[in-house]
């Protein structure tokens, strides 16, 4: 079924949400009430006593300036004064329901013991929150679990029920009118929409690992349409009483990026309030739009936090809560605490295959000291050179054919960081089609050529969970990581002038332009950004077929039960053409020492 948004003056596809009756585990029937949660009581297998007692007030409606009632628990001390409050806005089930039973941080090694049974996926805990005297509230998104209201996926729909929530928990008895908010993924995507709309109240905003566009990072990344994973692997695990924006039919009615889009793509600049910001180079989904959001927030008071963990152990760790503790102190109980003098920029950088740095200082973000080095490709030798190529030649590859590709390799002398953001412009040509889809991998390899990885899983043994599913030399790309990754359809190659600069061209996604036949044109494919250490006597590698390519099993379900496609229009051979005339070359940012 169709909806008419008259903001955005179009029809928007809008379909059932799946019943919450579908949903196993079923979450909490709604009723209203309070309980006490005694201190040193035990909500979860294995977790830790409760440290204090807790007041949890459940399914609260919280009236919407159109009357549409959301419910929220809320998780506050039992204390006689007022407490600041942390608000999630999540679609995934506040209470109960199948995210929070079968995504659950102890599954990728995550201690029970960091926790208390009572946290919401991808959410800060209450067990540990209530304890430093915040009250955690739990927002049912509208249209999801027992809120009311359609679910819009992102956008000013959903920046004005987040205003209104914020408000509402505002002026609650217990509350001081302080709020901040928290949480991962679609729960920092909500910030950044909520926060553009600067809610009187919400003082301050920890949105960990979210992406900020959703058509060209995720839902329609480089021109591709990504339909199976919207479908698979997010919407059919969502649930509700009501209807839901469906991206994925969507992007079949909106396949170019019109108003439809651009109201999802986040107004950071004007995010006034100050911002804790986590992001990690490993992730396939918010790699890129965390470290990118950083650079754009309106906000002076701003922190980046890149770590090199999986996204749900970074959140359940209690050194990470300490240190967002210090800075909702700051912000929102006005402690003195010296929270400013806290790096502006802390950095990961990876080194696949051995040690990493964590933690390193820096003033900014792109690192001011970041020298752009052209490495060419030679089609002739697969090799990567810092000279230009004199003498043309070409390349092709099967693009039907997953084991067809086109390798370039570079071997470093000495080590060489690269640390900001990447573009590999290239010349092609589809010989039996008008159109192509190229994908584009930077990974490492050792000496003798084996490929090496970076691991996101600490404990022991789920580290060799993950190197059990290897393939063909390749490792879960949800679980591991080699290096960053591009993807593009060329007939979008079109830029964006407004927002492109010379080391990171943006697609504009407004018009297809399709080649003609024995047509070469050039094109500029953008890798996400990394931090990444290529020690002397390794290979650096940037691999290109018309498929997903490099050392991640390109298919691996992200969540139990789906297995994913991601159809292309390729057709037969793909050419890449360098040297002479055709200046074909890899742009990294490397980091002097």
């Amino acid at each position: 079924m169709t909806k008419y948004i008259e903001r955005l003056g179009l029809d928007v596809e809008y379909v059932p949400t799946n019943p919450l009756s579908d949903q196993q585990p079923p979450a909490a029937e709604l009723n209203t009430h309070t309980e006490i949660l005694a201190k040193g009581s035990v909500h979860g297998k294995g977790s830790f006593p409760l440290p204090c007692d807790i007041i949890a007030d459940y399914d609260q409606p919280l009236v919407m300036r159109d009357g549409v009632k959301l419910y929220a628990d809320v998780y506050r001390p039992r204390v006689n004064a007022k407490v600041p409050a942390i608000m999630v806005y999540t679609p995934y089930c506040k209470r109960g329901g199948w995210w929070n039973s079968n995504l659950n941080p102890v599954m990728f090694g995550a201690d029970p013991a960091s926790l208390s049974g009572l946290q919401a996926f991808e959410s800060p805990d209450p067990g540990w929150w209530c304890d430093q005297d915040y009250a955690i509230v739990y927002v049912d998104a509208a249209g999801t679990s027992h809120s009311e209201g359609d679910q819009p996926f992102m956008g000013t729909e959903l920046a004005e029920r987040g205003y209104d929530a914020i408000e509402e928990i505002a002026k609650m008895n217990w509350c001081t009118g302080a709020v901040a908010m928290s949480g991962n993924s679609q729960l920092a995507m909500a910030q950044w929409a909520i926060g553009a709309l600067n809610p009187p109240h919400l003082k301050a905003i920890a949105p960990w690992e979210g992406l900020i566009d959703l058509y060209r990072e995720q839902a329609v990344r480089g021109g591709i349409p990504d339909r199976d994973f919207l479908d698979k692997a997010i919407f059919c695990f969502l649930y509700g009483t009501t209807r839901s924006d469906n991206l994925s039919k969507n992007s079949i009615r909106h396949p170019l990026l019109n108003a439809y889009w651009e109201d999802k793509r986040a107004v950071l600049e004007q995010i006034q309030m100050p911002a804790y910001l986590t992001a990690s180079w490993t992730s396939p989904i918010h790699g890129k739009g965390t470290v990118s959001a950083f650079r754009r927030l309106g906000s002076k008071q701003k922190w980046l936090r890149v770590h090199n963990t999986q996204e749900w152990l970074d959140i359940a760790d209690h050194d990470n809560a300490r240190d967002l503790k210090r800075f909702f102190d700051r912000f929102l109980k006005g402690i003195n605490n010296d929270w400013e003098a806290t790096s502006p920029v802390r950095l990961s950088i990876l080194n696949p295959g051995g040690a990493d740095r964590v933690g390193r200082a820096e003033s900014a973000w792109p690192l001011e000291r970041q020298q752009f080095q052209k490495f060419y490709l030679d089609t002739a030798q697969g090799k990567l050179t810092i000279e230009p190529v004199k003498t043309a030649s070409v390349t092709a590859y099967d693009s039907q054919d997953v084991k067809s590709s086109a390798r370039f390799v570079f071997e470093a002398e000495r080590e060489i960081e690269i640390t900001g953001y990447i573009n590999l412009h290239i010349w092609v040509e589809a010989q039996d089609a008008d159109d192509l889809d190229l994908f584009a991998a930077l990974y490492k390899e050792d000496a003798s050529g084996k490929r090496l990885h970076h691991i996101t899983l600490s404990a022991p043994d789920k580290r060799k969970w993950v190197e059990s599913m290897e393939e063909d030399g390749k490792l879960p790309s949800t679980l591991s990581y080699t290096g960053p990754t591009g993807r593009m359809r060329v007939s979008h190659r079109a830029l964006n002038a407004k927002l492109s600069t010379s080391e990171e061209p943006v697609l504009a996604h407004q018009t297809e332009q399709l080649l003609s036949p024995g047509e070469i044109v050039p094109v500029d494919l953008t890798l996400w950004p990394t931090s990444m250490v290529v020690n002397a006597g390794e290979r650096l590698v940037i691999e290109i077929g018309g498929h997903e390519v490099g050392p991640l099993a390109p298919k691996f379900p992200p969540l139990p039960g789906t297995a994913l496609s991601l159809p292309t229009r390729n057709r037969g051979l793909h050419s890449i053409h360098a040297g002479g005339k055709y200046d074909s070359w890899l742009s990294l940012p490397i980091i002097p020492y």
